[in-house]
């Protein structure tokens, strides 16, 4: 059963390492993730008392606590911090004076030192302290015994020992600088997430009659009818009821512009009402609104970990114990050779004790794929994971669904040949089916039909006024035999049968999107090599319909069975995308590489079946997810190289040369900022 538990007090990477490979030991516990920057614990349990076990094992990990609702940072921490720095500070100074100037006695710069020391390192101390009985239960934990505290510890009390007491004491310092600003960076990232919150409104008024109520958004249901005043965040998805409405849809699309609603369009929840007062009536409640659609991926994106994070937490399990191995046989080795020389070798092992920190790497890979996740969910594109965006990344070919995807899917009855009473025949069976196209038919009078039943990818067989009544696709028509003309049009032709014989046909006119041809050309431009559709029109009608479109190859008369052999075609020339947004769509994404849906038009099936879902149904989100996708992956390969190779030099340079103590301080403390300060460019918009 999982379970996601929403914590505070958490804002340490190697912290989190620590408590989910904790968590991971407890018997019956498993698929553990811990997000130290939406602070929460998601995992598996098999039964209540394994849960209380892990719920005893995070409340009893260091500071952390069990939160309700959202779980801000803790400022007393940083805080804390703050004094504990300048305190060392006011202790470190002077006694660097004294050193250098050799003035008074040198017994009064080592307690100067070591007072700057206890002010900056009490806090690892105590850190230690409460580790140590952590690490033995239910067995040895190498990873929380030995995370980035004890080896600062044993590299500050190493460098006094040898009577490198400025050095013990900056080590200690600059570690405590370096937790102070790996806190403000996890802060500033999760100060962007609280700011989607933002998409969420905090109240609704409901019309009731002549009569106006204040409620909350979870109180509405679908079908109420509310007011939005002008400056009113939307706060459900809903339908207009009065003539127009200006929506500033910034928070859904990421771009300032007004977007003009007509009666009977959508309004998606987080948009803002740029003019004056309207009524609408709900269609979703706030629940299963956009808005909420959006947080909710995001805040459960940390859950599904890219290849690159699960290979940092692997790395880093074995990463640290196997350099604290190498310093302790550096410190030991070496000097049975060198005339017992342990003073000479020390310094270098201590060196390695603080470059095996991984913090740089386990903080700031999290991170680039966290921002990576906000700042496509500003262009309205969320992302149910991490682990997408590499898949994202590296598509090279990218197939769509016709109808509603690169189409607007809002059906219109256009022009009716034959017949007159096709229409009405055709709008009976419509009313049963929950396809797109029945949209066309509301408000079409027609009589009541029964039996009505679906014939996948052709049309609909049911029984109106005691006859029985085909209305579909011309190959249902040739499939059943009766006798009747293709009609060449660009439109969706429904053809209408009755007692085996043609009554007529309706062609259902759909517009293309707007920006989607410009949203196809900006995906070659973003490195996709191929564009193909797929879809059950004919090739003539579909290229007719999508003329002007930057696409390669139409896949043409396909059956919902024949859509998924297709993309396995087009796999074969790269990692496929596929976009798409009905039920009949759901087979085809469970194929594809990496799968898209639409999310105001899109079926439910079709949007759990997805990987990504296109909030407000805007295509010109796509190749900015492209790019987000392919900007996150390269920050994160750049992180990776940049941190294992300066930690490397480092420890080449700590044995061939007298590196101080302090350098290997700085430059592991460096290494982090720099990684996390190069994550932090996901934050910028992507254009």
């Amino acid at each position: 059963m999982k379970r996601i538990i929403k914590i505070r007090n958490l804002d340490c990477a190697a912290c989190a390492a620590e408590l989910a490979e904790e968590l991971e030991a407890i018997e019956g516990i498993s698929e553990v993730s811990v997000d130290f920057v939406m602070q929460r614990v998601t995992l598996c349990h098999e039964g209540e008392v394994p849960l209380q076990r892990a719920i005893y094992s995070i409340t009893h990990f260091e500071e952390v606590e069990l939160a309700e609702g959202s779980a801000p940072a803790k400022k007393e921490r940083h805080l804390k911090e703050l004094l504990s720095i300048f305190l060392s500070l006011a202790f470190f100074i002077p006694a660097l004076v004294l050193d250098l100037a050799k003035i008074g006695s040198a017994w009064i710069a080592f307690g100067l030192y070591l007072a700057a020391f206890a002010a900056a390192g009490w806090t690892v101390v105590l850190a230690i302290a409460k580790n140590v009985p952590r690490a033995f239960r239910g067995g040895l934990h190498l990873g929380v015994f030995l995370d980035e505290n004890l080896l600062m510890l044993i590299a500050a009390v190493g460098a006094f020992a040898i009577g490198q007491n400025m050095e013990g004491a900056v080590v200690m310092l600059l570690y405590q600088i370096g937790e102070y600003l790996q806190g403000l960076a996890v802060g500033s990232s999760r100060g962007a997430i609280t700011r989607l919150m933002e998409l969420k409104s905090d109240s609704a008024i409901l019309l009731e009659g002549e009569d106006q109520r204040e409620v909350h958004p979870e109180a509405l249901c679908a079908g109420d009818t509310i007011l939005i005043r002008k400056g009113d965040k939307v706060p459900a998805d809903c339908r207009l009821l009065d003539e127009t409405a200006s929506l500033d849809t910034k928070s859904m699309t990421g771009e300032s512009y007004l977007k003009e609603v007509a009666r009977g369009q959508e309004m998606l929840s987080g948009c803002i009402n740029a003019g004056s007062a309207v009524r609408a009536e709900v269609v979703r409640p706030a629940a299963e609104s956009a808005a909420a659609k959006i947080l909710e991926l995001v805040e459960n994106s940390a859950s599904q970990k890219a290849a690159p994070e699960k290979f940092i937490t692997k790395f880093s399990r074995y990463y640290t114990p196997a350099v604290v191995l190498v310093a302790v046989l550096l410190a030991i080795v070496p000097p049975l050779f060198d005339g017992m020389n342990f003073a000479k070798w020390l310094v270098p092992a201590l060196n390695f004790l603080v470059i095996s920190c991984p913090c740089a790497l386990i903080i700031s890979v999290p991170l680039t794929y966290f921002s990576g996740v906000g700042s496509l969910a500003r262009c309205g594109v969320l992302a149910k994971g991490a682990v997408y965006l590499d898949g994202l990344a590296c598509v090279k070919v990218a197939a769509f669904d016709k109808t509603g995807t690169l189409t607007e899917g809002k059906f219109s009855v256009g022009a009716v040949h034959g017949e007159a009473r096709a229409l009405s025949l055709a709008a009976a069976l419509e009313r049963a089916s929950a396809h797109p196209l029945a949209q066309a038919f509301e408000g079409v009078s027609a009589p009541a039909a029964s039996a009505v039943e679906e014939l996948a990818g052709r049309g609909l067989k049911g029984m109106v006024g005691g006859k029985c009544v085909l209305a579909g696709s011309f190959r249902l028509m040739q499939e059943q035999r009766i006798a009747c003309e293709a009609l060449e049009s660009s439109a969706v032709v429904v053809y209408v049968a009755e007692e085996g014989r043609f009554v007529g046909c309706i062609e259902i006119e759909d517009r293309l999107r707007p920006e989607a041809a410009a949203a196809l050309t900006a995906l070659k431009r973003a490195g996709v090599a191929e564009i193909a559709v797929l879809t059950g029109d004919t090739e003539a009608r579909a290229r007719e319909a999508l003329k002007g479109l930057p696409v390669d190859e139409f896949c043409a008369g396909l059956l919902p069975d024949d859509k998924p052999a297709e993309a396995e075609k087009l796999k074969a020339r790269g990692k496929l995308l596929y976009v798409g947004d009905g039920i009949n769509d759901t087979p085809v994404m469970t194929v594809s590489d990496v799968s898209v849906a639409m999310g105001g038009l899109g079926s439910d099936a079709a949007i759990e079946a997805s990987d990504f879902v296109l909030a407000a149904d805007d295509l010109g989100a796509l190749p900015k997810a492209v790019k987000g996708a392919k900007k996150t992956r390269k920050i994160v390969i750049q992180n990776i190289v940049f941190s294992i190779a300066v930690k490397l030099a480092l420890m080449v340079l700590s044995l061939a040369a007298a590196l101080p103590l302090w350098i290997a301080v700085l430059g592991d403390t460096g290494v982090m900022l720099l990684a996390v300060l190069n994550s932090m460019r996901m934050r910028a918009k992507i254009k």
